[in-house]
């Protein structure tokens, strides 16, 4: 059975203060929380990441080694064919790894339903907090907002914009634990491994239009 789950949170000022304002996040979820699709859809993510790009070279593919080392007979010798054996230093690798397509489905609904579930899990960890200003944005405007809500620079921490703002991108690329995501493509890998989730107000909107499908 899916209802509506409804998250109120206060609305913090970029200085760290209350704003006296609250406003909801309304997410459709079952009863409880299905960690199993968390799970399903993190390890789908994580092999989608993987390249598979990984090659060695068999002996057919090793060049040289046309020519046979010693005759067959008579050296004392173990028999050899070629210097680019397995066997001998610079030849092919036996069994070596090739490239190869690492890719899986996730239906879009358990995908959705997946990041709701996480949302729902984590917030405890969630600040809405107002839109910044665009027009101060460096490096050390951001880093004055997050000292103003007591995270270390050292927490990963995860900010969701409504859309997607080179200056942003360009403010917080410096900080190492810091990672932006716009509101319409959110990543559940860096949600589960943020600490601190910190939501411009105009966000939610977004994600409930999105992610209720």
């Amino acid at each position: 059975m899916i209802l509506q789950k409804i998250l109120t949170f206060p609305i913090k000022l970029l200085t760290g203060e209350e704003s006296g304002d609250k406003i909801t996040l309304t997410l459709k979820q079952s009863n409880n929380i299905n960690n199993y699709i968390i799970q399903r859809a993190y390890l789908t993510q994580r092999l989608n990441e993987r390249q598979g790009n990984a090659s060695t070279l068999t002996r057919a593919e090793v060049r040289g080694g046309g020519r046979k080392p010693w005759r067959q007979k008579g050296t004392g010798r173990a028999r050899a064919g070629s210097n680019r054996s397995p066997l001998w230093k610079g030849g092919g690798v036996s069994f070596g790894p090739k490239p190869k397509l690492y890719s899986n489905k996730i239906n879009r609904k358990e995908w959705q339903l997946s990041l709701r579930s996480l949302l729902i899990a984590k917030q405890k960890d969630i600040t809405i907090i107002e839109n910044f200003n665009s027009l101060e944005y460096n490096t050390n405007y951001i880093i004055n907002i997050l000292n103003c809500f007591g995270i270390s620079l050292s927490e990963n921490t995860l900010i969701i914009a409504p859309k997607i703002e080179e200056k942003l991108l360009k403010s917080t690329k410096n900080i190492k634990n810091i990672r932006v995501i716009v509101a319409n493509t959110l990543n559940l890998k860096q949600i589960l491994l943020a600490k601190n989730i910190l939501i411009m107000k105009d966000s939610l909107k977004i994600i409930e239009e999105i992610y209720n499908g």
